[in-house]
């Protein structure tokens, strides 16, 4: 049994995005910024920020989700229920359910 090998058009070279020697060869910076770091977005500005509030609920919500996801349990979609009742509890509570998430880490 003989194999044949493909045949190839002409040799392509390989293309490595790291090996350029700056980061603005492959991603200039936009007119007018400074390019003496690695920034490769600009500043956040203040003066832009939403100016609304989350709620206190919603607040201890995104907490146990993070504290949770740092100490190694991720939620799953069908924890949902119980994260919303676990943050429609006073913010005592939810503070001592982090603590101790956050002791197991």
């Amino acid at each position: 049994m003989t194999t044949t090998a493909p045949e190839y058009g002409a040799p392509h070279a390989f293309v490595d995005p790291y090996a350029a020697d700056t980061a603005e060869v492959l991603w200039p910076a936009p007119v007018g910024q400074d390019t003496d770091g690695d920034h490769l977005l600009a500043p956040p500005n203040p003066a832009e920020r939403l100016s609304f509030a989350i709620d206190p609920r919603d607040r201890r919500r995104l907490d146990l989700h993070a504290a949770l996801t740092t100490a190694g349990i991720p939620p799953h979609p069908h924890d949902r229920d119980a994260i919303n009742a676990l943050s429609a509890l006073p913010g005592s509570i939810n503070a001592t359910l982090q603590r101790w998430l956050h002791h197991t880490t």
